[in-house]
């Protein structure tokens, strides 16, 4: 467990658009940023950061939290594991308490398996000073012009020959055998022996967003041997298709630059970066997925498929052409010359050279399928217009408007072909067509309040607590509430429900209520801070609904809106009072219920009128309140 003093001193350290930012293309807006939510698959941006409260809210899924909770939900991790993270970003060193033999054995089993990975990263590192990871990794890595600066820095290593030589270092360890199976590291055979998954191959690890070890890729070197490239299998941590090799090295030079480069291979990757070109990702051993593509459009929507200039390479390119489009990517292809690939190219060149080569060489996907579909068509009639219609079917796939405009006079021109046509032919393309609508990720933390008839007016209450708890209520000095010494939000709200002897009805609402009054005033905490403790809290309910609450855009009626229209002082002396009004009618409403199922559950009538007796007084009282509430109105 991580000590008290560790997690505060992480809380103080973070700034949530920092942090954010590792995994997220922010942009500025005002006094936050804003970008495309990473939580669901939106082209509008509706994710909001706020420094100021140290939070952030998506207004198209709900999502909410702190630096803490973005973590978590992003990288799927615990809560010990995303301070972990933060730590290690701020160079804070982690302090932990001694843990119990229950805690240890709680731990989950996801970090189990990224210990396992970690693991097998060093132990393959350290491969490489043996006497045959010398004679055999390093002699390739450095026959393929990789430096030794650049084996370190990317973390390439070697899976020696011996047939369970990483699972007995392994075991010997003290890691378990179920995760190193799960993992895909081991292989377990039908009787019962293990053996290594990656054995005499030169290994490329794969990092999570995060920097966390996922998985391997491994590449034999004999020619004899028929599976050239093998990967590390799915498991709980690793999922192929939401992964890109370089991800991690390359996504703060894809925002900084705007643009990503997408290659085919992993020595490819480790070329480019170490020529000085950062912006590169590969495929994971799969085909370009949607998934991928979304990865990248969170750092920028700006893309460039750099494959080999041979028919395998022409033809990867098409593939990802029309699903980039659809994601809403802004696509450019660069074949290279024959027989090149980005490793041999860029081995062979200098960057500049590469970088004028990229310059002169990239095309807009109209030019690349013209060039590429119209050599092969000839002059057949039949066969142009094929292609002519089929680049038009992948104009249709543009997000924007303008571009597709644009796109279609390209085509026009190029092909002596009638914009009408064009457009007609793409507009019966990008008719909606029935398919299953995309669900939006929904919120994983839901509070329904047990009292609904209380909980509006106490979500509002802990509103004005949450946002406004340090404010003064300045009354005019005609109010009955008046006070030459005005009182904070905190102090008058606070003051009004103890006097009244008042508990929060609804017990999330109970919990923030009795949270904010220790650390608003044992702690001495500002609003500000006390939304961040909540919101970097373990509970992740609390979290959420403090999100909720204590967010900018929460809703209020329109005429409460109309009255806001003023300083915030006056409003505040309007509302507050008017609020624990509402709050003093609802719960004589509630009081009002209860006693009419009491009236109908007894059968003595001595019992039924003295309940009816009250009754009628609680009315009374209610129908007071209510003209006051009214003439307020």
């Amino acid at each position: 467990m991580i000590s008290r003093e560790t997690v505060e001193k992480i809380q103080d350290s973070l700034k949530i658009e920092e942090v954010i930012s590792d995994f997220v293309t922010l942009k500025r807006n005002g006094a936050g940023y804003v970008a495309c939510c990473p939580f669901h698959n939106e082209k509008t941006p509706s994710f909001h950061v706020s420094p100021a409260k140290g939070i952030f809210k998506c207004f198209g899924c709900g999502k909410s939290g702190s630096a803490i909770s973005f973590v978590m939900d992003y990288e799927h991790c615990s809560y010990a594991d995303a301070l972990k993270y933060i730590a290690k970003k701020y160079h804070i060193e982690v302090e932990e308490e001694e843990l119990s033999a229950e805690e240890i054995v709680a731990r989950q089993k996801r970090e189990s398996l990224y210990i396992v990975n970690e693991f097998a990263y060093k132990f393959f590192i350290s491969q490489l000073s043996t006497p045959e990871g010398t004679a055999v990794a390093m002699a390739y890595y450095h026959s393929r012009g990789l430096e030794d600066g650049t084996i370190a820095k990317e973390g390439l290593g070697w899976a020696p020959t011996g047939r369970r030589s990483f699972t007995d270092a392994a075991l010997a360890a003290g890691l378990k055998e179920e995760y190193l199976v799960e993992v895909g590291l081991t292989l377990k055979h039908d009787d019962g022996t293990l053996s290594d998954r990656f054995r005499e191959r030169v290994m490329f690890p794969i990092f999570s967003v995060s920097g966390r070890v996922i998985g391997f890729s491994g590449r034999a070197l004999r020619s004899d041997n028929p599976a050239k490239y093998v990967n590390s299998p799915e498991s709980e941590v690793y999922v192929k298709s939401r992964s890109l090799l370089g991800i991690y090295a390359a996504k703060s030079e894809i925002s900084k630059l705007d643009k990503c480069f997408l290659v085919e291979g992993n020595v490819d990757v480790v070329t480019l970066h170490q020529l000085g070109i950062m912006n590169v990702v590969a495929s994971c051993g799969t085909s370009l997925t949607v998934e991928q593509i979304r990865l990248i459009r969170k750092f920028s929507s700006n893309l460039t498929i750099m494959y080999d200039g041979d028919n395998a390479g022409i033809k990867a390119a098409l593939r990802g052409t029309d699903m980039a489009l659809e994601e809403g990517m802004n696509l450019r292809i660069v074949l290279l010359p024959p027989g090149e690939d980005p490793d041999s190219f860029g081995r062979s060149h200098t960057l500049q050279e590469f970088q004028d080569y990229i310059s002169t060489h990239e095309q807009d996907f109209v030019n690349f399928k013209s060039e590429m579909l119209m050599s092969k068509a000839g002059k057949d009639p039949i066969k142009r217009a094929e292609v002519i219609n089929e680049i038009a079917d992948t104009i249709a796939k543009v997000q924007d408007a303008v571009m597709r405009t644009v796109y279609v006079q390209e085509v026009s021109r190029k092909f002596d072909v009638e914009q009408k046509i064009l457009f007609d032919r793409i507009g019966r393309e990008s008719a909606p067509k029935d398919k299953v609508e995309q669900k939006v990720e929904t919120k994983e933390y839901v509070y329904r309040p047990e009292n609904e008839i209380l909980a509006p007016v106490e979500a509002e209450i802990l509103n004005y607590l949450l946002r406004y708890g340090e404010e003064s209520m300045e009354f005019e000095t005609d109010s009955p509430y008046y006070d030459p010494d005005p009182l904070s939000v905190a102090d008058f709200i606070i003051n009004a429900l103890e006097d009244d002897g008042y508990t929060m009805a609804n017990s999330v609402y109970a919990t923030i209520y009795e949270g904010f009054k220790t650390m608003f005033y044992d702690r001495g905490l500002s609003t500000v801070d006390i939304v961040r403790r909540f919101m970097e809290g373990e509970d992740r309910i609390v979290a959420s609904v403090v999100g909720e609450l204590a967010i900018d855009k929460y809703e209020i009626t329109v005429k409460r809106f109309k009255s806001s229209m003023t300083t915030l002082s006056s409003w505040l002396v309007n509302n507050i009072p008017h609020t624990l009004l509402i709050l003093a009618d609802r719960r004589l409403e509630v009081r009002v219920q209860e006693l009419r199922r009491q009236i109908a559950k007894t059968s003595d009538t001595k019992e039924q009128m003295e309940l009816l007796k009250e009754q009628t007084e609680v009315q009374r009282l209610q129908k007071q309140i209510k003209e006051k509430v009214n003439k307020r109105d």
